[in-house]
């Protein structure tokens, strides 16, 4: 009899669990636009420590990944600055997901169908504990911020801007 996979696996959580990494899992009832305030809301976590993960591209339509603190809006003028970008924009929803082999709503920065440079919202590293997607709309997993150090190469930004 084969073996049932694992109700929540994805490419993030597979990648995960090759290096090693642990993580906690929080499925959630997704709803659009929702975004990390609806997950945080459902799931009874700080908005500040839920991050988001955005496919933007530079002014050469090179993608990149940023994650950022759901409670924040990203300042592409600075990020850009930071990157040594002379411009960045999101991507239209179609282009993220083929950046990335995830639904919006559902992107993990891990196990991306493109590798990408990764920035990361440096006061998200503070926290021993970060809520990131696993790769599938209406789940987060906890994993310790070092993850995107250590596996993604991140870069730590300032790029975040109060909502």
């Amino acid at each position: 009899m084969a073996k049932e996979k694992h109700v929540s696996e994805t490419p993030a959580t597979q990648f995960l669990k090759k290096h090693k990494v642990g993580f906690t899992e929080h499925p959630y009832e997704y709803v659009d636009h929702g975004g990390a305030t609806e997950a945080a809301r459902q799931l009874g976590l700080d908005l500040h420590q839920v991050a988001k993960t955005l496919i933007m591209d530079d002014e050469q339509a090179r993608p990149l990944i940023v994650v950022m603190h759901g409670d924040r809006e990203v300042s592409t003028k600075n990020l850009a600055r930071q990157t040594g970008a002379k411009k960045i924009a999101p991507c239209t929803p179609e282009t993220a997901q083929k950046h990335s082999g995830y639904l919006v709503g559902g992107t993990s920065p891990f196990a991306t169908r493109k590798r990408m440079p990764v920035w990361v919202e440096e006061a998200l590293l503070n926290y021993p504990i970060i809520y990131i997607n696993g790769g599938r709309r209406g789940y987060l997993i906890g994993v310790a911020p070092s993850a995107l150090l250590d596996l993604l190469d991140a870069k730590p930004v300032q790029a975040g801007l109060m909502k």
